[in-house]
């Protein structure tokens, strides 16, 4: 049994230190908000498709996906299906919409068919979900880090924090990009270094692994069950991974950022529907990894689920390895984080500030004003995270933050549906709706798995914003 050694620590500073600096030179040559928050429009529709997956799974796929197959089975894939349905729908429905004008983010679309309140409402509420949701994600990106070195996790936290701020500072959504371009081979590296280490740690290999796991129902792949209490099933996978990508993908900054960067609208459909096809090869390779650790701890409980796989590299693969595989849990999830701390930057600076400080426009001053709030959100999301710490116990971080996330997810996709496909409501309509259908959600999450949360949250804003719509005027904005 191996462990860290010096070789592991010299590979894992080196690593991210060059990751650091690279980011922070990729942000050269910047003038104005346009170049530091959209790239000036001009990223590569493949750097950008691999962006969307690094984004929106890699630290929770790294350590989470692995643990919930450790204790359930593959059924988590399911929910692959309805992401990859879920994008082809926002690629037809919304993507036309956001190229139709020069948008800046996401809730800018919202503005042009109801009002500015209508924009600054689900801004504010994209702000409050990805804060809460995102110090969740940096939570389980401190596990590995505090298993290495033994640091309290409000460490282990601050230190992932200060690394990611520097290049996200300096680098702007250019650096974002093209390093969760680069890290997510890393990870998905790390994922086959794993299987294969498997074949040969667990006696008779794979097939061995397989026909135990079968025995118990851990290759089970589909689950027919109409219980809308059981989170892993077709049907919630279909309907409810669809309507949770439609919402994550169509009207969440986080990821809508990423596809405004493309040069035009057929490069920004490329980049999101091939992300599907991306996902569900990550999810994959990272379910069979947990199956396999199963079979080699032989079941054995974990304190924490999302502990067992940044175990097993640290404590079973061979000196340098370990390292580089560690560097890359920290550098996916710096690439992540720096995509959060980048859009709520650019949420605040496009949605709020520059309108109330009339300087909507001046692209110098949205650039100086962006990079500080750059350095509030990083701050908010280290002490969001540091808070989690007492929460965390028997959770996996990737449910959580799923289910945080998709608490809100259906009354914004609500909005965006009744700006896209209704005339009559207006403002008042919308900010109702909204609050109707999340407050819906909230009311019955107790009765329904997560997956279930956006497509009943959607239906009821959407259908008390056409409701009410009936009682105003056509143009309220």
């Amino acid at each position: 049994m191996s462990a860290f050694t010096s070789l592991d620590l010299v590979v894992l500073i080196a690593y991210l230190a060059g990751v650091t600096a690279w980011g922070a030179w990729l942000g050269r040559g910047q003038k104005g908000g346009t170049d530091y928050f959209l790239g000036s429009r001009s990223l590569p529709w493949v750097a950008v498709m691999l962006s969307v997956v690094a984004t929106e799974t890699s630290t929770l796929t790294f350590l989470s996906i692995p643990g919930v197959s450790y204790t359930g089975s593959l059924v988590f894939l399911q929910l692959t299906v309805g992401y990859l349905a879920g994008r082809v729908l926002v690629a037809a429905l919304l993507l036309p919409s956001y190229y139709a004008g020069e948008l800046s983010t996401a809730y800018q679309l919202l503005e042009t068919r109801f009002g500015v309140g209508a924009r600054r409402f689900t801004s504010a509420i994209f702000m409050v979900t990805r804060l809460l949701a995102d110090s969740v994600r940096l939570f389980a990106t401190a596990i590995p880090l505090a298993i290495i070195t033994g640091w309290p996790y409000p460490v282990s936290i601050a230190v992932i924090g200060v690394l990611t701020v520097v290049y996200t500072y300096f680098g702007g959504i250019k650096a974002v990009v093209w390093v969760d371009a680069v890290q997510m081979g890393l990870y998905l590296f790390g994922a086959a270094v794993t299987i294969v280490a498997i074949q040969y740690l667990v006696p008779d290999g794979w097939g061995a692994v397989w026909v135990a796991g079968a025995e118990v129902g851990k290759t089970q792949l589909l689950d027919f069950s109409l219980d809308r209490s059981v989170p892993y099933t077709i049907f919630a996978g279909l309907f409810g991974g669809a309507f949770l990508t439609m919402a994550s993908h169509g009207t969440d900054q986080l990821i809508v950022q990423r596809l405004l960067t493309c040069t035009d609208q057929k490069a920004s459909q490329k980049a999101l529907i091939g992300s599907g096809f991306v996902v569900i090869l990550q999810f994959l390779l990272f379910l069979m990894v947990g199956l396999g650790l199963w079979a080699f701890y032989q079941g054995r409980p974990f304190e924490s689920s999302d502990a067992i796989f940044p175990t097993f590299i640290v404590q079973e693969l061979p000196s340098g390895l370990t390292g580089l595989l560690i560097a890359g849990v920290f550098a996916a999830a710096m690439s992540s984080l720096s995509s959060s701390i980048n859009s709520l930057a650019s949420a605040t600076a496009y949605d709020y500030w520059a309108p109330l400080v009339g300087a909507v426009g001046d692209e110098a001053r949205v650039l100086r004003a962006g990079k500080l709030f750059t350095l509030m959100w990083a701050g908010l999301l280290v002490g969001g995270a540091i808070l989690f710490i007492p929460l965390s116990q028997g959770t996996s971080a990737v449910e959580v933050a799923l289910g945080i996330a998709s608490l809100v997810y259906g009354g914004l996709l609500g909005a965006f549906a009744l700006g896209v496909f209704t005339t009559r409501p207006g403002q008042r309509s919308a900010i109702i709706g909204i609050a109707v259908g999340i407050a819906t959600v909230t009311l019955m999450r107790d009765q329904m798995a997560w997956p279930w949360y956006v497509l009943v949250g959607s239906t009821v804003t959407f259908m008390t914003g056409v409701v009410v719509g009936r009682f105003e005027a056509p143009a309220e904005a």
